[in-house]
């Protein structure tokens, strides 16, 4: 399988197999008083302080200052695919500072999947803290350093979502899997990778899976020092004012929920769950070979996991006494 030879860092899909992409290609030209046009405006629109959202020649940037920070979403929302940014975060003394990019959809019981970068001390590694919400109930995180620095060029944050699970991804390197094993535990599957946090369940409990929402794309930066960096012991240096989020690219393919469906509609359910092809293309976030990892990425999580996985709340028996059920076995 070759689940990464697309909407990503490394190439391009054909043509055929591209479906509801909706391309930021970052296509930005400062106009007279300084006011910018950008192709990620076919992609995402402000969605808090629109001011703090700022186009920089073919760069869109999303500022935090002392007064606010700010936001964006995507035009639409997937049932169903991939969203992907290419993102340099911010350099220097971050401090205090968290920029987020993840998928949600809405309500008390939503489904959420969350990359959330965690910024330092100048000289000190980033933290990347990934977690997911099942029907509005988080507290999955993970954190991995990264084998980069992040603040120094761009590199390619990704989240692959389809009915049997949802990677997150850096730079095409799967550095989380969660799977659908409701019903792979009912028949004995095992998958390849030891480096999943889904260990052995009982069949006849199995762990929650994200179920058929609708979920939009988001992005924002805010002032997080109570929480984001050593636990809230170091504060945001203001004078190091303003942070910068900068993306060169934002991407979004799916299968594109229709603009006048409410969020439970069975018609646009059935069509993204139950089709291979639709109105977008081939949907092929949804054949076999992406339901789970080939030989090759299962190494490369295994690797990432081992060598960068600084917390694990599948391992964390003072938050967890009784493990979570996805869990269970590790």
């Amino acid at each position: 399988m070759a689940l990464w030879n697309g909407s990503g860092g490394g190439g391009a899909f054909p043509a055929a197999a591209v479906s509801a992409v909706l391309v930021a290609a970052a296509v930005a030209a400062l106009l007279g008083a300084g006011v910018a046009a950008s192709k990620f405006d076919d992609v995402v629109q402000p969605s808090w302080a629109n001011d703090h959202m700022v186009y920089d020649g073919d760069l869109l940037k999303l500022r935090l200052d002392a007064n606010s920070g700010g936001g964006f979403v995507s035009r639409s929302k997937i049932l169903y695919g991939k969203a992907s940014a290419d993102l340099k975060l911010v350099p220097g003394d971050s401090a205090g500072v968290v920029t987020a990019f993840y998928l949600s959809s809405a309500g008390d019981k939503h489904n959420e999947f969350d990359f959330e970068f965690l910024g330092n001390v100048t000289g000190e590694p980033y933290l990347v803290q990934t977690n997911l919400y099942i029907d509005g109930v988080g507290n999955r995180e993970q954190r991995i350093d990264l084998w980069f620095d992040p603040t120094a060029d761009f590199h390619t944050y990704a989240v692959l979502w389809n009915p049997s699970q949802v990677v997150f991804m850096v730079d095409d390197t799967p550095i989380r899997v969660y799977e659908n094993r409701q019903n792979a535990t009912m028949h004995g599957h095992h998958h390849r990778h030891g480096g999943n946090a889904n260990g052995t369940t009982n069949p006849t409990s199995p762990p929650p899976f994200p179920g058929p929402q609708p979920m939009a794309v988001y992005s924002s930066i805010w002032n997080a020092d109570d929480w984001a960096t050593q636990g809230g012991r170091v504060k945001t240096d203001w004078s190091h004012a303003p942070f910068d989020a900068t993306f060169r690219e934002v991407r979004v393919d799916g299968c594109a929920w229709a603009a006048n469906a409410t969020d439970g509609d069975a018609g646009e359910v059935r069509r993204c769950s139950e089709t291979s092809w639709g109105k977008e293309g081939r949907y092929w976030w949804k054949e076999k070979e992406m339901s789970e990892l080939s030989v090759h990425q299962s190494h490369q999580l295994v690797w990432a996991r081992a060598h960068h996985l600084v917390y694990d709340y599948c391992v964390d028996t003072d938050r967890f006494p009784v493990q979570p059920p996805e869990c269970a076995g590790r």
